[in-house]
């Protein structure tokens, strides 16, 4: 399910880009968000409530993701994009380290290595230059690996419903981007009515949000954070094989020598998925229903 997930959103970069050509950042995100938080409301009845507490904070750091990821995609190379998300994979490991006290195997280790020398060879080799747009990048990607440890710290003692869990969050990102929205000069412009439009954002919100959150969710209950990140580590492969299906981009031979050792990263983490986890230090085996 976590490969299927890193599929979505390696297709969610074009899509993304078509609705932006319609309406603002800030205004997609928050409608994006918000027709997902209204899908995933009835979530929060019942044994959803406990999603309220660990999902606020949860979402504001989702909203600084979204955010950065979203302007930074725009400020600079598709490629340096690429690049700089996926350090996230890097980064998971030291943050899980540090916030859960659980130190990864050696194997995990290796894999991001190897992960990320992949997504550098796919996105271009030693051709990159670091601007803005590039720092935004890296901000979403160590704000990526604080998600997922983070919703394991505080989804691990509870058990959290996945569904509510990502509603708190969607509305969180929601409510943040309109607020910003409309305190802006000029405000927010009225809604599109291109249908691109709103088949991009509702695509992005039944595929590459609620399935994808709740996958992410149901996940962090049941694995690693760093397993989790580095499953997701293939997203960069599966936007470039899309992208040339689409848009008719293709690879040269560096770049599906990179994409080879995503997907052999991705096996490690496979690999290390199937050892239990319960015996590692600071762990505390838990799966959300």
């Amino acid at each position: 399910m976590l490969l299927l997930v890193a599929i979505i959103w390696g297709s969610s970069y074009a899509v993304a880009k078509q609705a932006l050509w319609f309406y603002p950042v800030l205004g997609f995100l928050a409608i994006r968000f918000g027709l997902t938080f209204v899908l995933l409301l009835p979530q929060l009845r019942g044994d959803g409530r406990r999603a309220v507490r660990p999902g606020v904070p949860l979402g504001l750091v989702m909203l600084g993701i979204f955010l950065c990821e979203t302007w930074g995609v725009m400020l600079t190379t598709a490629s340096n994009a690429a690049f700089l998300i996926s350090l996230c994979v890097v980064f998971t490991p030291f943050v899980e380290w540090m916030m859960l006290r659980q130190r990864p195997s050696g194997l995990l280790f290796a894999a991001s290595v190897l992960s990320v020398v992949g997504v550098w060879l796919l996105t271009g080799g030693v051709g990159m230059t670091l601007n803005l747009g590039d720092g935004l990048m890296l901000a979403a990607a160590l704000l990526r690996a604080v998600l997922v440890c983070l919703t394991r710290r505080l989804t691990a003692s509870e058990q959290v419903p996945p569904l509510a869990l990502t509603a708190v969050q969607s509305g969180v990102v929601a409510s943040g981007c309109l607020l910003l929205g409309v305190s802006l000069p000029g405000g927010l412009p009225a809604l599109p009515t291109s249908p691109v439009f709103w088949s991009a954002a509702l695509y992005l919100v039944g595929f590459a949000t609620l399935f994808a959150l709740y996958v992410q969710n149901r996940a962090l209950g049941r694995t690693s954070a760093t397993r989790v990140s580095l499953l997701m580590g293939s997203e960069p492969l599966f936007g470039a094989l899309i992208a040339g299906l689409w848009l008719g981009e293709r690879l040269g031979l560096q770049g599906w020598l990179g994409g080879l050792l995503i997907l052999a990263a991705t096996f490690c983490a496979l690999r290390s998925a199937a050892r239990p986890t319960s015996s590692q230090p600071g762990h505390a085996a838990s799966a959300p229903a």
